[in-house]
């Protein structure tokens, strides 16, 4: 049983910091996938980034080198820092977990909101 759980979330001014973080229980520790998503208001589902159990990530483009995503493995956590945020990175953001490849993610936190205002 794969079971993610987020804290965070909330308002914060543009060019302000936010983390957001998710307690994951039920992976292995030998392969595994877990990301960041979001979904803004009348847009699609964002890939915002991910990180895998070898600790390889990918980012989105309009926030690499404003958000980096990291693990604890020991402490069994995720976290999506976010730096420098702006008002269009307002969304509902959430977790995911993949058991394998980054393709299929089947597990989900439940997604609080981060408002940025100008």
């Amino acid at each position: 049983q794969v079971q993610l759980v987020e804290s965070g979330g909330g308002s914060v001014m543009s060019g302000g910091s936010l983390r957001l973080s998710c307690a994951v229980s039920g992976l292995s520790y030998d392969s595994y996938c877990l990301g960041w998503f979001r979904q803004a208001p009348g847009k699609e589902r964002e890939d915002v980034a991910t990180i895998d159990s070898d600790g390889s990530t990918t980012g989105l483009d309009s926030v690499k080198g404003r958000f980096t995503i990291s693990q604890d493995v020991t402490k069994n956590m995720l976290y999506l820092q976010m730096n420098s945020v702006r008002p269009e990175d307002t969304a509902v953001y959430y977790c995911a977990a993949d058991k394998a490849s980054c393709l299929h993610f089947a597990y989900w936190g439940q997604g609080p909101q981060v408002t940025v205002s100008s």
